[in-house]
């Protein structure tokens, strides 16, 4: 599925579309933003695939919003305004929405990412099964099966295999980007988890070996959505 965020500082307008991606199979909702801020919080803690993106917003624009991000998500613009159309595509938006549109409109666009997600994905070698990162001033090869969990470190991130730990001078989101989304899942601004390796989860902890691990507010519904799914 791809995981998805609405901003809109209009109740309506995110109403709307919280109501066409529950109905849309492809589309996991992990967070709904009134403003560009909010957005922006949410994107740099958690894997977002698409944006679905009002243009004309207080303080920041989703146009500027996009333009202000080194590495944006997919982006499909929903807007009032069909003066913007031209500018949106400069920002390689996927597809720009005119409101008010019909879900059959709104379903056309998420098959248009969906299109360019899954060229990304052969594209990338998603199914290799390892990484590599810098260490001890070499690339190491890691196999995903091995890790069971990742902790931040400040600039730095702890990866925790089953034989021994490495560290790589790396951030937490960007070490999330480079593991596969259906078999770890970030569970604090500090943690992320293989979904395997999890022995037991209660209230608002884990554990994995002899290391409990909690599990932050902002990252609790999603990590019950895909620990029980399991």
């Amino acid at each position: 599925m791809m995981r998805c965020v609405i901003v809109d500082d209009e109740q309506l307008a995110r109403d709307v579309l919280e109501m066409y991606v529950t109905n849309n199979h492809d589309l996991q909702l992990v967070g709904i933003c009134k403003n560009a801020r909010e957005a922006l919080n949410i994107i740099e803690n958690q894997v977002v695939d698409v944006m679905f993106l009002d243009i004309q917003m207080p303080d920041v624009s989703g146009m500027n919003l996009v333009k202000s991000m080194k590495n944006p998500p997919l982006v499909v613009f929903t807007t009032a305004y069909e003066d913007y159309a031209l500018e949106g595509y400069e920002v390689s938006a996927i597809d720009y929405l005119l409101k008010p549109f019909s879900p059959e409109r709104f379903d056309k666009a998420v098959e248009k990412v969906k299109t360019i997600i899954g060229l990304q994905h052969n594209a990338s070698n998603d199914d290799e099964d390892y990484m590599f990162v810098r260490a001890d001033y070499q690339d190491v090869k890691i196999k995903f099966s091995e890790i069971q969990y990742v902790e931040g470190l400040k600039d730095y991130v702890k990866i925790v295999l089953s034989e021994k730990k490495i560290i790589t001078l790396m951030n937490i989101k960007g070490i999330l980007e480079k593991l596969p989304d259906d078999r770890f899942v970030r569970v604090h601004k500090s943690y992320i988890v293989a979904l395997d390796k999890i022995q037991s989860a209660k209230g608002r902890s884990l554990v994995i070996g002899d290391k409990e691990m909690p599990i932050g507010l902002t990252f609790r519904d999603d990590f019950k959505k895909r620990f029980n799914n399991l």
